[in-house]
């Protein structure tokens, strides 16, 4: 079963990614053979026909049909995608954590592009970039005004290509250039520190093609600094998902050898799945076990070390997979907030059916094809995992998480199957007043800024995680109650 379902991807735009299973060929040529609607399909064509000989000007077939195509996936739920050239590339993108740049991440701040940290050892990084850089120019094109998506995609480019980028470093204050040969550059989803002796913090910001083999390194390395480490906080928030293999093989780091993690049911045979805490579940195409070695160099201690599990709105889709199994075996203490609601399993296939969609020549299709369940059985679709502690972002309160977009927010998004959704009415007036603070933080200095950088010694809910390690007390939300599942509007 592990090796029948191998992950595609996940969506590249920030919450709506999610865990994704590929199928076989068999399910394509059934799909391809199932009755077709003779009548409706009548329609359609009397539809182009008139649309090719009536409209004002002149339409291209090509553009008509994938126009249909497009608005017939999705109209289905957020998370159907077709996907042409443009998309499939952003598509592999994301799924493998790869793509042609610089190496640098980026926030944007005044109007430029300030750099967050070079990634080590790429061309930024042996360029002599620094944190807190500020982007100026990138070649000819002044950057002030700039969207940060535009200046990601000037950074960007085809291998062995060069760019030209304007610095202004503030400690020196001086503006220089750097011309920067393009190349691939691999993201980092796993960063760790040792916050003080016996506690560590791991973060997985996505659920990537490689994520798995440096969550492991990471964790020997902080083993070797601390081998008899007291408790450790696993944050995920923010983390929108990813590889569905890669949550599994995070949660059975944690758990007992086989025990289940995540099953899956939909209408064919190929949809209805389930996942165990065991290698053959998350290996790829029959590699080693990536968990293996780290197992060995802390002799088991990952199945019992004392572990708090942090997650917000931000948490989707893999994230919630790898949070409902750790709160339903209790081997995690759950803090922070309700989490987004991404209960459903995507599968992608090329359309040519002699390809697998990371080497798809023409276009794809990403689709709906399961609701997952953690597992003891429950559907986190549209309402998310409640965490055992609720815990604010900041001492002052929860601010701006009324800002975020959730799965019940989203147009079309599928009900769990579980029973009645109930709306929360207070929901916009909430979402009114958090969006005014927001304006207000954002007019001050990044120094006096509430909502510092996760892992950092101001990091509220981190700090609420360790004394809750430590046994001592939390500073538990006064104000956050369980969120319910919304009624859609049909």
């Amino acid at each position: 079963m592990g090796q029948k379902f191998k992950i595609a991807g996940w969506i590249s735009l920030g919450i709506m990614a999610g865990a994704l299973t590929t199928v076989s060929l068999q399910t394509v040529a059934r799909a391809a053979m199932a009755p077709l609607p003779l009548e409706e399909l009548q329609q359609l064509a009397a539809v182009f026909g008139m649309v090719k000989t009536n409209y004002v000007e002149p339409v291209d077939d090509k553009k008509l049909i994938t126009d249909a195509i497009v608005g017939m996936v999705s109209s289905l739920d957020p998370h159907s995608q077709y996907l042409d050239k443009k998309a499939l590339k952003e598509f592999n993108e994301g799924t493998t954590g790869k793509f042609v740049g610089v190496g640098i991440e980026i926030a944007q701040e005044d109007g430029l592009i300030k750099v967050v940290s070079p990634i080590e050892g790429s061309p930024a990084f042996r360029a002599g970039i620094k944190p807190n850089d500020l982007i100026v120019k990138i070649d000819d094109t002044p950057v002030k005004g700039l969207a940060l998506s535009e200046g990601v995609k000037r950074m960007r480019g085809e291998p062995n290509t060069k760019v030209l980028l304007s610095i202004y470093r503030k400690e020196e204050s001086r503006t220089f250039p750097v011309l920067i040969t393009r190349e691939e550059i691999r993201t980092q989803s796993v960063r760790s520190k040792v916050i003080e002796p016996g506690y560590a913090w791991l973060r997985l910001s996505q659920f990537q093609e490689r994520t798995v083999e440096d969550f492991a390194h990471k964790l020997e390395e902080i083993y070797k600094q601390e081998p008899h480490l007291k408790g450790l906080v696993l944050d995920l928030r923010n983390d929108p998902g990813g590889y569905l293999d890669a949550a599994v093989a995070v949660s059975a780091a944690f758990l007992p050898d086989n025990v289940t993690i995540v099953s899956a049911n939909g209408q064919l045979a190929e949809s209805k799945f389930v996942y165990k805490a065991a290698p053959e579940y998350y290996q790829r195409r029959g590699g080693p076990d990536p968990l293996k070695h780290l197992q060995e160099v802390t002799k088991g201690a990952l199945k019992t070390v004392p572990l708090v599990l942090l997650v917000n709105e931000g948490s989707a889709s893999a994230s919630e997979i790898v949070a409902g199994a750790l709160q339903d075996y209790k081997r995690a203490t759950l803090l922070g907030n309700q989490t987004f609601g991404k209960g459903s399993v995507q599968t992608a296939v090329c359309l040519d059916p002699a390809y697998r969609i990371d080497n798809c020549p023409t276009a794809g299709l990403k689709l709906t094809t399961s609701r997952y369940y953690t597992p003891s059985g429950k559907s986190i679709q549209a309402k998310g995992i409640v965490p055992d502690v609720m815990v604010d972002e900041t001492a002052d309160g929860n601010l701006f998480a009324a800002l975020r977009t959730r799965e019940a927010d989203l147009a079309q998004h599928l009900n769990n199957g579980q029973g009645e959704e109930k709306k929360d009415e207070a929901q916009e007036k909430a979402r009114e007043a958090a969006r005014i603070k927001l304006e207000e933080e954002l007019r001050k200095p990044l120094s006096e800024r509430t909502l510092p950088e996760y892992g950092s010694d101001k990091d509220f809910q981190l700090a609420q995680a360790v004394k809750q390690l430590k046994g001592l007390p939390v500073m538990i939300s006064k104000t956050m109650v369980e969120r319910k599942e919304e009624i859609k509007e049909e």
